[in-house]
């Protein structure tokens, strides 16, 4: 392929708006613009989609692991590379490798696998997710209690020292566990704080997100709840402008009829988006698999510990757009927006990601009418193809 080309013969999805008989240009990487399908420069190379739509490429701030690994058991840069592969099929182009509570030691080889994908260009690596360890122990989940601390000094600093050698970097905590004042910090050295895994009230979540915070982990899910005299942190996020929240759209981690609750009540102009919360199974036929030393099971949908505990999920990105569109019954549009647009918002990365738009990185999926993946492109380079046929 070369490195000026136009998709053409399907609809196309800019994140705002649907464009019909029309052709995707691309020029080393970037989109260059949307063209009549008629007006296709001269000499430019024409791929026909056979149909179906183009729409930006999922931004997934969520993923431990992929392709038979997690990052807690092997933090290399092999590992985020096959973990950016796995979940491309499924029109990931880019995403947070995301690393569960453990100890400095495999937190430090996480960063520095980070540095070294980002240094390498790994196609779909965006940056790291440590989620943890500073969290509540009341609201744990599937973390090792054992590991969660409090935020002190140094790894305050190391945060900070991380931030700058990194892309992107997402941190989640839980104000049990650390200060207003350090959340202000991080903010203001460019790192994006999520509050999650917390029995936080819904006033203490409001003091957070004035002291910086902007995003929510995993909406209703190992958080305080709402409740008639207690909004709790679920209650802060939707009723909060500021507080982006990611939500987990299988149908076993919330009902989709509080998600449909949820979605109208949201207070913008942050939003709630989609990640998938995604472990080791994506991408493979294993039934189990371990983390931080315990094991997890894969059953009738779902991963969770011996005693029962929900542990992340197994969920791609293109089953969480059916879900929320099918049975959840949201317009196509937002539900593509939820995994493009609103989740780069929320990181700052949407003058590149999760639309289309002169300049912006060709991460292109298409999609069939029944929305099947058919094709993902990262950055103007095929990574995965199911019956896309070159034309003249």
């Amino acid at each position: 392929m070369s490195d000026r080309f136009a998709l053409t013969g399907a609809r196309i999805f800019d994140g705002d708006d649907w464009h019909d008989d029309a052709a995707l240009v691309v020029r080393d990487g970037l989109v260059e613009a949307i063209v009549a399908a008629g007006a296709v420069p001269s000499g430019v190379e024409r791929i026909e989609t056979g149909g179906g739509m183009l729409a930006p490429g999922f931004v997934d701030l969520q993923v431990n692991g992929g392709g038979g690994v997690m990052l807690n058991d092997h933090p290399d840069v092999a590992s985020i590379e096959t973990i950016c592969r796995a979940h491309a099929p499924f029109g990931t182009t880019a995403l947070l490798p995301t690393l569960i509570t453990d100890t400095p030691a495999i937190t430090a080889a996480a960063v520095a696998a980070g540095v070294e994908a980002a240094q390498q260009k790994v196609p779909g690596f965006l940056g790291l997710h440590l989620e943890g360890p500073h969290l509540s122990i009341a609201r744990k989940g599937a973390h090792d209690p054992a590991l969660i601390r409090p935020m002190l000094d140094a790894e305050q600093a190391m945060l900070i020292a991380a931030r700058k050698i990194l892309p992107v970097l997402l941190t989640t905590v839980a104000p049990e566990s650390v200060e207003p004042a350090r959340v202000s910090a991080l903010v203001e050295a460019g790192i994006v704080v999520s509050l999650g895994h917390s029995d936080a009230g819904y006033a203490k979540a409001r003091a957070f997100a004035d002291a910086g915070a902007t995003m929510v982990t995993h909406l209703f899910n190992a958080m305080s709840q709402i409740g008639n005299r207690e909004p709790g942190l679920a209650g802060a996020a939707i009723d909060t402008g500021t507080l982006f929240a990611g939500i987990i759209a299988d149908g076993i981690h919330v009902d989709p009829a509080t998600m449909a609750i949820a979605l109208r009540a949201k207070q913008g102009p942050a939003r709630i988006f989609l990640v998938t919360d995604a472990m080791a199974t994506i991408g493979t036929d294993m039934t189990s698999f371990t983390l931080n030393g315990r094991s997890v099971y894969r059953k009738e949908g779902s991963l969770r510990l011996a005693d029962g505990t929900l542990a992340g999920a197994d969920l791609d990105m293109i089953s969480a757009v059916r879900f929320v569109h099918r049975v959840v019954g949201l317009d196509l549009s937002e539900a593509l927006r939820m995994v493009s647009l609103y989740p780069a918002q929320a990181i700052g990365q949407s003058h590149r990601l999760g639309r289309f738009a002169n300049g912006t990185a060709a991460d292109i999926v298409a999609l069939s009418d029944e929305l099947d993946v058919r094709g993902v492109w990262i950055e103007g380079k095929r990574v995965f193809e199911v019956g896309v046929a070159k034309g003249a």
